[in-house]
């Protein structure tokens, strides 16, 4: 039986790096879209099986020279997702880049396309959110069969505040550490779940919210757990979220001196939503998030992940994830 060819974009992110792994496992035909650079390099040599074609995702024509090559593909995984997650950024990904890849697979009679989104989305008030929003309706809409994937928290997302603990700094908490939750979900996980989708027709033609193994861990327990890990007695430090709000209405009196001064404001009301906002399913007949409703799965756990931080066995590139 001929293997089934899968086209994965965004495959040098640390979910799509994983994602083409759980790929090559499963035994799938696989060829990795990324951008032009060191990164394709480093997955040529760590993925041997896979076919790496670095590629402009903004540009329809490159995507179908230099990407899809008048290949023929069973399915397409999309892991794309802007850097900062301002509105620029995160239409000209988020939305376009995505729309080019589902409009060239459509061309090349692709049957499902999977899309790695965010649980965020569901209660939007971020230009990210709208963009991602956008192109879920798009995709909803094509004649072929989706899978949207919104995974909650990342472990790596939550890891921001390492290097201030092993320094002997106090756990930044916003409030009293309460105020919101989540069920983190490993890359490794994330990846299994995401190829779980080609051949499982349960989840074929819906929207899929996603945690990692329960139960909901609050921004408190998160920080006990990473002391723990690091063997260090707890010290929290309450930050209020007002905070966030004086700096935003800040920047925005100062956006006319400069066009970056809007990214700035964007990201800093990206943090204040990370800091009031759970990452469960949200239930409008409630008004509520609900960590029962949130499905689970994998096996990974925030704790486990933390202590191999600690022992240095594993390493985490924070970049724009990092709030503090």
């Amino acid at each position: 039986m001929e293997r089934k060819r899968i086209l994965l974009a965004g495959a040098t992110g640390t979910i799509g790096t994983a994602t083409a792994n759980a790929l090559v496992k499963k035994g799938y035909n696989t060829v990795c879209l990324v951008r032009p650079g060191r990164n394709a390099n480093v997955l040529r040599r760590d993925l041997q099986d896979v076919d790496v074609r670095e590629v402009d995702v903004t540009d329809p024509k490159s995507l179908k020279t230099d990407g899809l090559r008048g290949d023929v593909f069973d399915a397409v995984i999309s892991c794309l997702a802007s850097r900062t997650g301002v509105p620029s950024d995160a239409w000209a990904i988020d939305h376009d880049a995505n729309l080019n890849l589902l409009e060239a697979a459509q061309e090349t009679h692709v049957r499902h396309f999977v899309l790695l989104s965010a649980i965020c989305v569901q209660k939007p008030k971020l230009g990210f959110q709208e963009a991602k929003l956008a192109f879920e309706e798009k995709l909803q809409a094509a004649p072929l069969t989706y899978s949207i994937v919104r995974p909650t928290a990342f472990f790596k997302s939550l890891s921001g505040q390492l290097n201030r603990l092993k320094a002997g700094k106090p756990f930044l908490l916003f409030g009293d550490g309460y105020l919101t939750a989540c069920k983190p979900i490993s890359d490794e996980d994330l990846a299994q779940y995401l190829v779980g989708c080609l051949c499982d027709e349960a989840l074929h033609n819906k929207i899929l919210p996603i945690g990692g193994p329960g139960p909901a861990l609050s921004p408190r327990q998160q920080g006990e757990a990473l002391f723990e890990a690091l063997a260090l007695q707890p010290k929290f430090r309450g930050v209020s979220p007002r905070g966030l709000d004086f700096i935003v209405m800040l920047l925005n009196g100062l956006r006319w001196l400069h066009p970056s001064v809007r990214d700035k404001a964007e990201l800093v009301r990206i943090g204040r939503y990370y800091a009031t906002e759970s990452m469960l399913v949200w239930d409008p007949a409630t008004a509520s998030y609900n960590a029962d409703a949130t499905p689970e799965f994998g096996s990974d756990t925030l704790s486990s992940f933390y202590h191999k931080l600690a022992a240095g066995e594993q390493q985490v590139e924070l970049g724009n994830h990092k709030m503090f």
